[in-house]
């Protein structure tokens, strides 16, 4: 299919032509979520499977979709919001907190995030990897997204005194690459230990790369 149907327009059962595309993207998508996240896979899902999971028909997944791999596409940058978002508020309401409190409430809200669901980790860290150089592409960008969210939050504990001053990026692409496989062997069972467990174990690394031995915080109660 070269490109994209037209969707129709104008107002129906009192919704306009973009609310009633906008459901039917977000049918797809949470149909998307069951099949690649779950049974059968990104792989062995058709168009036609999709389609008739979101109670939708294959035209319509052309109004929205070029592709199975767009789906894709946009269910992992949905994934990875959805836990942006909770480490942002977790990140917001720790404001003020020492350095090692802030971190382990911005561990937990992320780890929850994307344990809560074990479709969600599928998605993140499992279909999305070797599918084309683009969700490849995609997949470096966005992790690349939290390496520069952990740097800033580097920045901002240096400021305060509470971490040893370097440029903390290479350690903190190394880190992400920590966090994504820990959590990963975490939802398959592979790991003997509680959420709360993997994430003590996430701060103590975090910590390692801000405070490394032989620095000491600036001031009381770092």
């Amino acid at each position: 299919m070269a490109g994209r149907l037209r969707a129709p327009t104008g107002r129906y059962g009192g919704k306009t032509a973009a609310q009633r595309q906008a459901e039917r993207r977000e049918r797809f998508l949470d149909a998307a979520l069951e099949l690649f996240g779950g049974a059968p896979g990104y792989r062995a899902t058709t168009v036609a499977a999709l389609s008739e999971a979101a109670g939708l028909s294959t035209r319509q997944f052309y109004e929205e979709f070029r592709s199975l791999e767009d789906v894709l596409a946009a269910l992992h940058l949905k994934v990875n919001a959805w836990a942006e978002e909770a480490v942002l508020a977790a990140a917001a309401d720790a404001r003020g907190l020492p350095l090692t409190d802030r971190a382990a409430a911005v561990f937990r809200a992320y780890a929850a995030n994307v344990t809560a669901d074990p479709r969600r980790i599928r998605i993140a860290f499992v279909e999305i990897i070797g599918v084309s150089p683009r969700l490849e592409e995609q997949r470096l960008a966005r992790r690349a997204r939290w390496v520069d969210l952990i740097c800033a939050e580097a920045r901002a504990a240096v400021s305060r005194g509470e971490a040893a001053p370097r440029d903390h990026r290479l350690a903190a692409t190394a880190f992400i690459g920590s966090v994504n496989g820990l959590l990963h062997d975490f939802s398959a069972g592979w790991v003997d230990a509680t959420l709360d467990q993997v994430v003590d174990e996430l701060v103590r690394q975090l910590l390692g790369i801000l405070r490394p031995p032989g620095w000491s915080p600036a001031g009381p109660g770092r």
